[in-house]
């Protein structure tokens, strides 16, 4: 299991920055969520930096630097708890990013060789680890391709939530134009050492004149919105207006 966080800003910032004044309480999540962190901006048109390191982010340096220092008007920030068996690797080290595409993800889907009939065969050849979470991802842009960028998500999602056994779907996908949080999980499926944290999945969204940022539980969030389960929050880059569909 992992923690995410992602942002859309009128202007370049960092995440320390939007994050706010606890951010390094989210930071210090990565103490347990430790097999590896990753930071993805996508520009105007393509994915333009992708930072990956499979180390605790608590212990880099890097991480350090590019939280404080990195500038951009989207990111996304993740913090790797590997699923058991898969193998803590630069390749599985999320961000994963496909031509203008770049997603996170948090929570697991057994067996992972479950999804690969959803992803279209060009795109699995293409695969540069062998998580469920990279498999998940180019199911998603799969469908994307054929309908579009929010149908596609949308119907990504439930032919998995339909079809697989999993623990969580919450997941980011940032593109050019939008920045999406999918916010579907089972509740019946939190971690053993987080079963007494019953908001283990949640996301939760901030929204002020520093933009909007969506991140996981753990941390001191009492100022912010709880995204409802089975939801799409949809946020437009360019005039940052937000939409929240139903999954």
């Amino acid at each position: 299991m992992c923690r995410l966080m992602g942002y859309v800003s009128g202007s370049a910032t960092t995440f320390s920055v939007i994050g706010g004044k606890n951010f390094p309480q989210f930071s210090a999540l990565s103490a347990l969520h430790n097999d590896g962190w990753g930071i993805a901006t996508v520009g105007e048109e393509e994915v333009t930096s992708v930072i990956l390191e499979p180390t605790p982010a608590v212990d880099s340096p890097k991480f350090l630097e590019s939280s404080t220092t990195l500038q951009a008007d989207a990111a996304l920030l993740h913090f790797r708890w590997a699923t058991t068996g898969l193998a803590v690797s630069e390749e599985n080290t999320h961000p994963f990013s496909y031509q203008q595409y770049s997603f996170i993800h948090n929570g697991g889907i057994s067996p992972k060789e479950s999804v690969d009939p959803f992803v279209d065969g060009d795109l699995f050849s293409q695969r540069r680890g062998d998580t469920d979470s990279e498999r998940y991802f180019l199911a998603l842009v799969s469908h994307i391709r054929k309908v579009g960028l929010i149908e596609g998500t949308l119907e990504g999602v439930r032919e998995i939530r339909n079809s697989c056994n999993f623990s969580s779907l919450n997941a980011m996908l940032l593109t050019p134009k939008y920045y999406l949080v999918i916010c579907e999980h089972n509740n019946t499926k939190i971690p053993g050492a987080f079963e007494n944290d019953l908001d283990y999945y949640e996301l939760k969204y901030r929204q002020d004149e520093r933009g909007i940022v969506v991140a996981s539980s753990g941390w001191d969030q009492s100022d912010w919105a709880t995204l409802a389960n089975h939801r799409l929050l949809v946020v437009n880059r360019i005039t940052l207006e937000v939409e929240i569909l139903e999954i």
